[in-house]
């Protein structure tokens, strides 16, 4: 039976979800957290079936009710979630998000932010424009989300090289390495944390 205190996870993904993938199956048996719920914006998005595997229910809405109503907002309170997990989730969070879980939203993104954030900034995108810059190393950025995309506090950063022959696949994969090792470790370590305070 589950225990009542466990800590709540909420994901928001617009895609694969490999990243959800990985939070699922490391807090599926967790004795103090579990994945609560994932949200999308992508009705094609293969997260939400990851979350169906999981018997985790997955929530579609819209850019209208997103930004332009409270659902969303009302519909993410009802989990109780303890950490809001953006796991290649391609949207601004709005206000009311923000206000309403400070310090409680988090994003992962895939290079060495400040350099190569922003809109348009996600999937290939980045590795191309980390690979024609010529980049000696690249990596991940897990950080805290604000109203600007990719500005917030940073909570982890973690490197890999950029080899001169790197096709920007070749370097999507090493980063998604780094994603899938060090994203439920942070959640984890920032969920557990918040007891010993």
């Amino acid at each position: 039976m589950e225990r009542p205190d466990k800590k709540n996870i909420v994901i928001f993904a617009s895609g694969s979800g490999s990243n959800a993938q990985r939070l699922l199956e490391h807090f599926e048996h967790h004795p103090q957290i579990r994945v609560a719920a994932l949200f999308s914006n992508n009705p094609k998005a293969y997260a939400l079936k990851r979350a169906e595997t999981y018997h985790v229910p997955a929530l579609l809405f819209s850019r209208d009710e997103f930004y332009n109503s409270g659902k969303v907002l009302e519909q993410v309170k009802a989990f109780n979630p303890d950490l809001i997990v953006l796991a290649g989730f391609l949207w601004l969070v709005p206000q009311n998000l923000l206000h309403a879980f400070p310090n409680k939203i988090i994003n992962i993104h895939p290079a060495l932010l400040p350099k190569y954030g922003g809109k348009g900034m996600h999937g290939i995108n980045v590795h191309t424009a980390v690979v024609q810059a010529g980049e000696e190393q690249s990596g991940i950025s897990i950080h805290y989300v604000n109203e600007e995309y990719d500005k917030g506090e940073f909570i982890l950063q973690e490197y890999c090289p950029v080899h001169p022959e790197d096709t920007p696949e070749e370097l999507a994969a090493r980063v998604l390495q780094l994603e899938h090792r060090h994203l439920p470790l942070v959640v984890e370590q920032l969920l557990l944390e918040k007891d010993e305070l």
